[in-house]
């Protein structure tokens, strides 16, 4: 299989839209149709409905760890499989199935860093635990996350070269929160646990 195969049915896989699916399922509205209007695991959960926003969650994440185990189980090597899970990172940020408008990328990311390295997984999830926990925003948690992301990569990986696609990452997830950014330094940022209203 080549390395454009792979990553064109990778970028297929993550563009999957759980959070739309999960929807569908629980009967929920269209998750871009309240709250941040973000196809993600958050906003779901703004409906009130967390088995839809866990269901969510765990697509969007398995997503990502399937991209990679597959790449490696196929016998691409660790940066081919790495660039598995950025196409599907990708896949789930711009993808084929929303006209390219999707989720943010945060559980599609930590289920690739799971698949590269369990470490800077663990690494990230505890720092985005942290700041959901003191600050509760989930934008500010994910933001932290991805800034960790790379550094975790250095400490645990050297110089490998995977350590490219962790800063493409953490460099696409913080674009995605620009809008974030501006809420939290304005005071106007969504909380955890916020329901429906924008």
């Amino acid at each position: 299989m080549s390395v454009l195969l792979l990553l064109a049915a990778a970028y297929l896989l993550g563009s999957i839209p759980f959070a739309i699916v999960s929807s569908r399922l629980f009967g929920l509205q269209d998750p871009r149709h309240y709250g941040s209007g973000n196809p993600g695991a958050t906003n779901v959960l703004r409906s009130g409905n967390k088995g839809a926003a866990a269901v969510t969650l765990l697509g969007d994440c398995l997503k990502g760890l399937f991209a990679v185990w597959a790449a490696t189980r196929l016998g691409f090597s660790a940066p081919e499989a790495a660039l598995a899970g950025l196409a599907a990172f990708l896949g789930h940020v711009f993808t084929i199935f929303l006209r390219f408008n999707g989720g943010k990328g945060v559980a599609t990311a930590l289920g690739v860093l799971a698949g590269i390295d369990w470490r800077i997984a663990l690494a990230c999830l505890g720092i985005w635990l942290l700041v959901a926990l003191v600050s509760r925003y989930s934008s500010a948690a994910a933001i932290a996350a991805a800034v960790v992301s790379p550094l975790a990569g250095f400490v645990f990986l050297g110089g490998d070269p995977v350590i490219a696609v962790l800063l493409v990452m953490s460099a696409v997830l913080i674009w995605r929160h620009a809008a974030n950014i501006q809420r939290l330094l304005a005071g106007t940022e969504g909380r955890l646990g916020g329901k429906k209203g924008g």
